[in-house]
Formats: structure tokens, sequence, C-alpha cells
């Protein structure tokens, strides 16, 4: 299972190796988004703790001796593959918190 979570850290998701969600944490103040809005960013979480429990498997086949042939087989990400992703997502990433006062 691996963790993902928001860049303000206020939304974190664990899943599955396939990325279905195991746990979701979400702070109160992000509830008053919009629901596609959040429904969006939890699914890019789930993703992007996919891809990296993903790599995490790699490694570990990687450490037991498998070799790249078989690797490239298991369809599992490359570094440079998860990296990438997760660079071009950030740089497309359009949600912009209403504001930046906390609510007391």
């Amino acid at each position: 299972m691996t963790t993902a979570t928001s860049r303000s850290g206020s939304i974190s998701v664990e899943t599955t190796e396939q990325g279905l969600p195991i746990k979701i944490g979400i702070e109160p103040g992000e509830l008053r988004r919009a629901p596609g809005d959040l429904a969006r960013e939890i699914m890019r979480l789930c993703t992007r703790a996919a891809n990296r429990a993903g790599l995490a498997r790699r490694a570990e086949l990687e450490a037991a001796g498998m070799s790249s042939e078989m690797l490239a087989l298991t369809g599992l990400p490359k570094p440079e593959d998860v990296a990438r992703d997760e660079y071009v997502e950030e740089a497309e990433y359009d949600y912009e918190p209403q504001s930046w006062l906390r609510s007391i």
C-alpha cells in the first residue's frame, strides 16, 4: 500500500498497488471545494499512489534478480516515467485555493 498527499497536505490517499483507495484523509476546509474538484484531486492522488507502488514493486523485482527484459514485460513503470508523469501532472494542476487564510 502506498500513500499520496496533496501539495497542501490537506488531502491524503492510501491505495492498493492497483490504485484502489483504502483510506482517504480530508481536512474539513477541503470539503468546501466543488465536489467535482475534490473528486478529481482524490483520483489524481490515487493514480500517483498506484504509480509509486508500481515503481516500488519494480525495484523489489529488480533487487531479486529479474532481468530487464522480464521487467519490461510486467508493464511496471520506470523511475523516469513516474518522475515525468508527476512533473507534467503538477504543471497541469489547475486548482487554486479559494483563500490562503484559515477559517477560525
